[in-house]
Formats: C-alpha cells, sequence, structure tokens
C-alpha cells in the first residue's frame, strides 16, 4: 500500500476530467449499496405487504423518505454517469491495448448496473412499476428460442405476480450483488495496474517532443480532486433527494387496466421507442424479434469493441468505430426525447 501510495501518478492533459467519472459512479454505487441496506430493515418483500412496506418508511420511518428517495434519485444519477463514463472511455479510445479486458469488465458492470435498475424498479409495487414490469418482461419472452423459458424465469410463472417480486427482490439484493463485487474489484484492479489511459492526440503529441505527459500524485493530488467530484454528486443528490421526493405512487392491481403512457425508465427509453416503430412484420418475420435480436448484436459488438478496432490511432477501423459512436449517441438522445415526447 505504501509502495502505491509513493509511485501512482496520474496524467494531467486538457482531458483530464473525464478521469473523474468514474470515481463519482463508483460513489454513487456505495451511496446505492448503504441507502439498499438501511431500506431492507423494513421493506418487506410480498405482493401483500411491499407496497405497505415502503409507504410505512416513508411516513413513520424517522427520515424514511430521505433514504428511499436518496436511493431513488441515486439509481438514476448512476445510470447518468455510467453511461457519461463509458461513451468518454469510448471517444477517448480509452479501450485500446492493453486495456481491453478494462473495457470488458466495465462494460458488464455497466450491463449489471441495468440489471439492478430493471429488478429494483418493481419492488415498491405500484401500478407504473408493475405494468412496466410486465412490458419489459414480454419484451424479454419475445427472444427467439430462449424467449419462453426466460419470461417464466423473471416472473417465476406465466404473468407478473408476488413470485415475480420474491424472484426480482432476490435478483435485486443477492444474485446481482454477488456477481458485481467481483467484478467491480476486477475492474479497480486492472486500472490500477494498467493506470490511467493518454488519449491518442495527446499521446502524439508528446511523442514528438520526445516527452512524456505531466502527471499529479494520486495521493494527495488526484484524490482530492476525486474528493470534490464525490462533494458535486452528493450535493446534486441531496438537493433533488430533498426538493424533489421519490414519490411512491398508487399501488398496484393486478386486474386493472394498465394506464396510459407506461413506459420503463428513461435508460431502456431508446429502445423501448425503437421496437414500437419497427414494424410488425419484416421480410416474413417478426418485427419485434428482429428489434431485440439487433440490440443483442448492437451490445456484443460494442462489448467487442478493443478487439474490432485493433489500431484506433492510424487504422481505418478507428474512424469507423468512431463515427459510429457519434451516431449511436445522438440516435439515444433523440430516440429518448421522442418518447416524452409523444408518450
Amino acid at each position: 500500500m505504501r509502495e502505491f501510495v509513493e509511485h501512482k501518478s496520474v496524467p494531467v492533459h486538457r482531458h483530464s476530467h473525464w478521469y473523474y467519472l468514474g470515481g463519482m459512479t463508483l460513489f454513487l454505487f456505495i451511496v446505492q449499496a448503504l441507502t439498499g441496506i438501511l431500506l431492507l430493515l423494513y421493506y418487506q418483500p410480498s405482493e401483500t405487504n411491499a407496497f405497505e412496506s415502503i409507504r410505512f418508511i416513508m411516513t413513520q420511518v424517522r427520515f424514511g423518505w430521505l433514504i428511499r428517495s436518496i436511493h431513488g434519485w441515486c439509481a438514476n444519477l448512476l445510470m447518468a454517469l455510467a453511461f457519461a463514463h463509458m461513451f468518454s472511455t469510448f471517444f477517448l479510445k480509452s479501450y485500446r491495448k492493453p486495456r481491453e479486458l478494462t473495457w470488458v469488465s466495465g462494460m458488464l458492470l455497466l450491463f449489471l448496473m441495468l440489471g439492478f435498475g430493471f429488478s429494483g424498479y418493481l419492488l415498491p409495487w405500484n401500478t407504473l412499476s408493475y405494468f412496466a414490469t410486465m412490458v419489459g418482461t414480454n419484451i424479454a419472452g419475445a427472444v427467439p428460442v430462449a424467449g419462453e423459458f426466460v419470461l417464466r424465469f423473471l416472473r417465476g410463472g406465466d404473468s407478473v405476480t408476488g413470485s415475480t417480486l420474491t424472484r426480482f427482490f432476490g435478483f435485486h439484493v443477492a444474485i446481482l450483488p454477488a456477481i458485481t463485487g467481483p467484478v467491480l474489484l476486477l475492474h479497480l484492479w486492472l486500472i490500477q495496474k494498467q493506470g490511467m489511459s493518454v488519449p491518442i492526440p495527446v499521446e502524439q503529441e508528446h511523442q514528438k517532443k520526445g516527452t512524456a505527459p505531466p502527471s499529479i500524485r494520486f495521493f494527495p493530488g488526484f484524490l482530492l480532486r476525486e474528493l470534490m467530484g464525490w462533494y458535486l454528486a452528493l450535493a446534486v443528490l441531496a438537493g433533488l433527494a430533498a426538493l424533489v421526493p421519490w414519490e411512491l405512487g398508487v399501488k398496484a392491481d393486478p386486474f386493472a387496466s394498465a394506464p396510459p403512457g407506461i413506459q420503463p425508465e428513461w435508460y431502456f427509453l431508446f429502445m423501448f421507442q425503437t421496437l414500437k416503430y419497427i414494424p410488425a412484420r419484416i421480410l416474413g418475420m417478426d418485427g419485434e424479434v428482429l428489434g431485440i435480436l439487433a440490440f443483442g448484436l448492437g451490445a456484443l459488438l460494442w462489448l467487442a469493441i478493443p478487439f474490432l478496432d485493433r489500431n484506433p490511432a492510424t487504422g481505418r477501423m478507428g474512424q469507423i468505430v468512431h463515427r459510429a459512436g457519434i451516431i449511436i449517441v445522438v440516435y439515444m438522445v433523440v430516440m429518448t426525447a421522442i418518447a416524452y415526447v409523444v408518450r
């Protein structure tokens, strides 16, 4: 540890501010874990008691409303920072050799965060979460070959019931944390072992000069700056939680009709909206199935980018990948905005 503190350094350049996103994301994940543990002291994962237990937390437990509000807002800020961290890493080409596994482990963490978001959404057992989960699991059930198995595995049956709630609770508090812990430790270890990546233009500029990019020591220089990022994230989170408390909504009624405008959380909206626009049949095949397969293929290609773009500094593939990344960002933003406008 002493050797790490004395010798660890971080490059300083015009893009250094992007380095802080990873630490801020980690900080919010820790906040999520701590507030989740506090909520577990009172939450009861059953169809009968889930909604009432959260209402009890918000109305009877001292500062329970604040803890629950922090947990809700933190989940959204965490996903926003996770996506920002991913895209900053992508456009800085930080996935290039020898950091391929750092990218892969980071992407696995993002997928796990999406799993946390999807599984935790149902736990309040309100109308919005109930019908949004029904929509989400229906989409998962449309996957060819394994769709029926996936649907029943997620729901614990043919429809969204108390068994689904219990199963999602198990995913959220046991299975996903058990997987996330080792992957997170691997990701952090790879970052410390390989150090921070220097953007290609900065690296080339200093290579021409025959110098190395300037750097600061991790402790205390970078760590103090990182802590300021944590304080900023905490300030935004506290402000949102206090001024715009997370609402509970109305208890789910499985026998009621779905209210209009039911949508998943914002980080799934671009996919949800895309599937709405795909024709029912394309070349004799189910359009929704083709859309799901396209998103699955896209996720695999994104995961494999370090192995596809082997020479991002000079290769033609690097330019193609960069332009594709810009198109993907614009597409996600536009489709998400459309989903909010036409809901």
